[in-house]
């Protein structure tokens, strides 16, 4: 209780205290505004209000000071941290702080990368690093760098996942390795489907100025194809009416362009494909017969057998290796001449097909006979795997499925980097197919030249071939040639022409032999089977080189 009593004694007292400092307060602040108006001879309205004006002006610069000071001083550990945690990152690239500050990730190419798995989650691709070019008309070029311990393969690798980041398909992308840096990516996504407008043929001289020889457009409307058929030959495969011939006669004339002065042996199994072509062939036949397509696989052996013993001479007296005139030989609906009836006789005479095919494919790799097989049955066993593994170049257009495509591709063309499936291509579109050559593929469409067009460069090739035979030295297969044309006719016999040509054997065995090695041409039969020589086959002689 006395605690108690004591306790409100001492708030009394308090209270009194804190009363009489106010009252003490109050008379001071009197006195000085009493003061202050006096000094200023102003009302006493107006100098409370200038009081109270100077009052809370100074309380707020004073309040100003204070925050000041509590950032400043707040301020000093955290950057000595954040120096101590730069430290490092510096050091890793090479101490340019400006490079590290400059290292912000691009949000759309890091996010992309990412999702599609090219890069991981804890890498960016910098800002700083990319550049990205509208073109009008056809996509958008990315062109930038994957981060440090990646390449473009990365990318390459997961491209379609990196075309659906985009909201597009593999078709929409075409990518291309940098020649600079193996970071470096350089990305085209185009706007729409691929060959959705075609592109106008190219012109001769475009043609003539390619580095190699132009099999269609890319998606970007540029020339592609091969660097050479040297040492190389080429399987087109594709459904029917996917627009093989168109392309494969595109092919031709670029050749004939590009190419200069070679032998073309056409097999049309079509009939009519390859027809526009006839008069600047060596040989052409129309046949869906596999004994023609042997008897010109067996033609064309024989020349490649000649050029290899010629290859091996020089080698023996260390001379230059002789150079070749090219050779291509082209066959339309080659499935056809290596399929049998189910018979033994038919399965040996296919086997044996095969293996001369396979032979002659792989003798382009020195003998500089290049071969093109078309077929619109790429399944498994429509054209042996031993002849299809000896193509270099492989050129599928739409097919079914993926299994078909492999035929076409190889069996592990789906395991190789940034393939494309021929199954997802517009049937509609035709000509278009992937081209895969030395590990890469290309969607390209082939050329659909004017009838006209082709038919003038044929008619300048065969002009240049009849100048050739015309400017060539006497020989006897040139005074058969002109024996024949006197005579106007386009057979002769051997009984009748080796006398011409100073054969005096009677007996009709060796005459022909004698005639046959005077000639250095097989000889052929009429209707009737008795032998002779065709005109055709003497100037194809005449035209064909060594």
């Amino acid at each position: 209780m006395g605690s108690g009593k004591a306790q409100k004694s001492q708030v009394s007292e308090d209270i009194y205290g804190q009363l009489a400092g106010g009252i003490g307060f109050l008379a001071v602040v009197f006195g000085v505004l009493a003061a202050i108006k006096d000094k200023l001879g102003l009302s006493w309205p107006a100098t409370v209000l200038l009081v109270a004006g100077v009052l809370v002006g100074l309380g707020y610069a004073a309040w100003q000071l204070r925050t000041r000071l509590k950032r400043w001083l707040a301020s000093e550990p955290q950057a000595t941290a954040l120096k101590q945690e730069a430290a490092p990152a510096t050091a890793v690239i090479g101490g340019d702080q400006a490079a590290a500050q400059a290292a912000v990730p691009h949000p759309q190419l890091t996010g992309a990368l990412i999702k599609a798995g090219a890069i991981s989650k804890d890498e960016i691709v910098r800002a700083d690093e990319v550049r990205i070019e509208p073109l009008p008309g056809i996509g958008t070029f990315y062109d930038f760098l994957v981060p440090e311990g990646k390449t473009y393969a990365h990318v390459e690798r997961r491209l379609g996942e990196v075309a659906g980041m985009f909201g597009k398909t593999r078709l929409h992308t075409k990518m291309e390795r940098s020649r600079d840096n193996e970071r470096r990516v350089r990305l085209l996504v185009l706007d729409e489907p691929p060959f959705t407008r075609p592109f106008t043929v190219p012109a001769r001289h475009e043609i003539e100025h390619f580095a190699g020889v132009p099999f269609g457009h890319d998606v970007t409307g540029q020339l592609t194809g091969a660097r050479t058929f040297n040492k190389a030959s080429l399987l087109v495969a594709g459904m029917t009416q996917t627009g093989k011939t168109t392309l494969i006669n595109g092919l031709i004339t670029c050749l004939l362009i590009a190419y200069g002065e070679f032998d073309l042996y056409l097999l049309d199994g079509k009939f009519c494909g390859l027809t526009q072509f006839e008069k600047v062939a060596v040989r052409y036949e129309a046949s869906d017969d596999p004994d023609v397509y042997e008897d010109m696989v067996d033609t064309l052996n024989v020349r490649a057998d000649k050029r290899y013993a010629r290859l091996q001479e020089a080698k023996r007296n260390r001379q230059q290796e002789p150079q070749f005139k090219p050779v291509f030989f082209i066959v339309d609906e080659a499935a056809d001449f290596f399929a049998h009836d189910g018979t033994n006789a038919g399965k040996d005479n296919a086997a044996r097909i095969a293996e001369k095919s396979r032979s002659l494919v792989s003798k382009c790799l020195e003998s500089g006979i290049s071969v093109v097989m078309l077929t619109q049955r790429p399944s498994q066993n429509a054209i042996p795997v031993m002849v299809r593994d000896q193509f270099l170049y492989r050129l599928c257009l739409y097919v079914a499925s993926e299994g078909t495509a492999k035929v076409a591709l190889g069996d592990t063309y789906f395991e190789t980097i940034a393939p494309i499936n021929p199954a997802l291509l517009d049937p509609d579109i035709k000509g278009q197919g992937v081209l895969f050559a030395h590990g890469v593929s290309t969607l390209i469409r082939g050329f659909n030249f004017a009838d006209e067009f082709m038919w003038e460069i044929v008619d300048e090739v065969h002009d240049r071939q009849h100048k050739v035979i015309e400017e060539a030295p006497p020989s006897p297969l040139k005074q058969a040639i002109e024996l024949m044309r006197n005579d106007g006719v386009e057979f002769m016999y051997t009984a009748d022409l080796a006398p011409l040509l100073g054969i005096t054997e009677t007996r009709p065995g060796e005459r022909g032999k004698k005639l046959a090695k005077l000639l250095e041409v097989a000889p052929g039969k009429d209707d009737k089977g008795v032998r002779g020589y065709h005109l055709a086959d003497l100037i194809a002689a005449a035209k064909s080189g060594s």
